[in-house]
């Protein structure tokens, strides 16, 4: 594989402009640090005209990027370009890429300008920008919905005036994937000079098709992919970099181009996105959502039991996985059910098991979701019911000063205890001094912290659930009381007994065998 694909991520940029996405300067560091790390070619940074933060996070990135070229955005205006130069100044590699548009629609009611009148202003501020670097990318912003002749002339034209990189966008999201190979095709058939310049697209996702359309342009010729982690962007969003990089993985029987990213690192980039922004991707989001390797259907479990090649066309451990999840419910087989038994650490003799499978499948019928604790409880109705740590009274210091303290009365195996903790929080301190009453609690880890109001108004009962993972198996917690914060003890003590009912799983093997001998 000879042809290299560049990766261009504007997460910081195209992303960072969609509604309840914006970053402040820390958040936007940590992304930046991430994209570096994980072998992206360019960071678009910013729009360094737009605002003193922007400018300051473009320069920010420059100064810290080890890797990456790195880029900022900037309009077809003097003060733009010298806004942009100066922002990428301390980069090892800075990147100017300077965009007008070409379409009709776009020129008469926006920009108010002639084809003729487009052309001189493309040469005039690519030259301009030639003065801070030799990396200049021009955009034609609206090409889908360019004339194509014309669209030839002002490609021509920027590559003629030192553009070293030629973007052909989707701006609207209109384009499909046929018409975004014939406009490449037709383009770099057309123009005599594209030799000179890497072409490459930038997809939006209105109709749902940026992925098929990047891959689309790839196919045609293009050699730059600009991209988003999670596809955040303007309106539908932009193309997602974890679908390009892994159709480009996956599939290079089909593209036959190389990439740079380091795909184990897409899992972490696309969480810390989503913990930065607040926006969590869809259950079924391709790669990153959190049924991307998920497995329930008994025909699908029963293959990648035998083998995940089956069902699964690249691995979790490839985009920084640990491994994939059958996940239980209604249309689970026997074959998965047996072997989360044993995962939990359950040998069941063949009467217990089609007993326990039975009240399985009822439990599925009526409960959405299966989780760890509950098929414990199938197996062994006591130990859901066991609660050898009580809560007798609940104190809590809070405020803006600080510190935040959080002082229990427990009764635990029948003896009562005081535990006083100190926490970044009045949950965090009593969810600490909680977890200190148990053994192996460093294996213990938060996974959710959720609270629902039962009914309305400012005496609404809480509830609250906790969703806790112990070596891997995950156990839930619920609590409910008008305190929100007795809620919270309530269903993180919830939790911890269902812990302890996974610790000594032992004995529960031994009188599920004992009952089967019976």
């Amino acid at each position: 594989m000879t042809d290299r694909i560049t990766i261009f991520d504007t997460t910081l940029r195209d992303g960072e402009q969609s509604p309840g996405m914006t970053m402040n300067h820390e958040e936007k560091m940590m992304v930046a640090d991430v994209l570096d790390g994980m072998g992206v070619d360019v960071i678009e940074a910013g729009f360094a005209m737009s605002s003193q933060g922007d400018f300051d996070a473009v320069y920010g990135i420059a100064e810290r990027a080890k890797n990456a070229v790195i880029c900022s955005l900037a309009r077809c205006k003097p003060a733009d370009i010298e806004r942009a130069g100066e922002a990428v100044r301390p980069a090892k590699r800075g990147r100017i890429h300077t965009f007008i548009s070409t379409s009709d629609i776009h020129l008469k009611y926006q920009f108010k300008l002639t084809h003729e009148e487009v052309l001189p202003i493309i040469t005039d501020m690519i030259t301009l920008a030639g003065k801070y670097t030799d990396d200049i990318e021009w955009s034609a912003m609206d090409a889908t919905r360019s004339d194509l002749d014309y669209l030839c002339r002002a490609v021509e034209t920027a590559i003629a005036a030192g553009a070293t990189t030629i973007n052909l966008p989707d701006t609207v999201g209109y384009g499909t994937p046929d018409t975004i190979h014939e406009m490449f095709t037709y383009v770099m058939n057309k123009v005599p000079n594209t030799d000179k310049a890497v072409f490459s697209f930038h997809g939006q996702n209105d109709l749902g098709l940026a992925t098929a359309n990047t891959l689309a342009a790839i196919r045609a010729g293009a050699r730059q992919a600009e991209v988003t982690i999670n596809g955040i962007g303007e309106r539908a969003g932009n193309t997602s970099l974890e679908e390009v990089v892994m159709a480009l993985n996956v599939r290079k029987d089909v593209f036959d181009v190389a990439c740079g990213v380091k795909t184990e690192h897409i899992m972490r980039a696309s969480r810390l996105v989503q913990s930065i922004t607040g926006q969590s991707v869809q259950v079924n989001k391709a790669i990153v959502g959190a049924n991307a390797f998920a497995h329930e259907s008994g025909i699908h479990q029963d293959g990648m039991l035998k083998h995940s090649g089956t069902y699964e066309i690249m691995t979790p451990e490839s985009v920084g996985l640990t491994k994939s999840n059958l996940v239980m419910g209604k249309h689970s087989g026997r074959h998965a059910f047996r072997d989360k038994l044993k995962e939990l650490g359950f040998e069941l003799g063949d009467n217990a098991f089609e007993d326990a499978f039975a009240r399985f499948k009822d439990l599925a019928d009526k409960k959405k979701d299966i989780y760890d604790d509950d098929i414990i409880a199938i197996v062994d109705p006591r130990s859901a019911a066991e609660q050898r740590m009580q809560l007798i009274s609940l104190g809590i210091h809070c405020g803006t000063g600080g510190p935040h303290v959080a002082k229990m009365v427990m009764l635990v195996d029948g003896k009562e205890e005081t535990v006083e903790m100190e926490g970044n929080g009045p949950v965090d301190a009593i969810f600490k001094g909680l977890k200190g009453l148990i053994d192996g609690a460093e294996n213990v880890k938060l996974k959710l912290y959720q609270v629902h109001a039962v009914t309305q108004g400012t005496d609404a009962q809480a509830e609250v659930t906790v969703r806790l993972d112990y070596d891997g198996t995950i156990v839930n917690g619920h609590g409910k009381d008008v305190d929100t914060l007795v809620a919270s003890a309530l269903a993180y003590i919830d939790a911890l007994c269902k812990v302890e009912a996974v610790r000594n799983k032992p004995s529960l093997h031994q009188s599920q065998n004992t009952n089967d001998a019976a």
